[in-house]
């Protein structure tokens, strides 16, 4: 929903102003207070309901990290596997 409203908000200006229109809303303070409010939204949505969400969060976050670390070995893996035919 945020994005939405972002696009609608940046969507009728010229390309010159943008940089204008974003340069307050970039900076670290804006950042923390977003930041804190989503955690704030999280705790109150999931952890204080006493929902089983955050555990799969955990387990499907961790999954997708490993998986986006280990994937420029595979691609190294899988380039050299092609370079010598296909054989291991």
């Amino acid at each position: 929903m945020a994005l939405r409203a972002f696009y609608n908000e940046i969507r009728g200006m010229k390309v010159c102003d943008v940089p204008a229109y974003l340069k307050p809303r970039l900076t670290w303070e804006n950042a923390k207070k977003s930041t804190d409010q989503a955690v704030d939204r999280y705790i109150d949505k999931y952890i204080e309901t006493g929902s089983p969400q955050p555990l799969f969060h955990v387990c499907f976050g961790g999954m997708a990290f490993s998986y986006l670390v280990a994937l420029p070995w595979e691609r190294r893996h899988l380039e050299e596997q092609e370079k010598h035919g296909g054989h291991h």
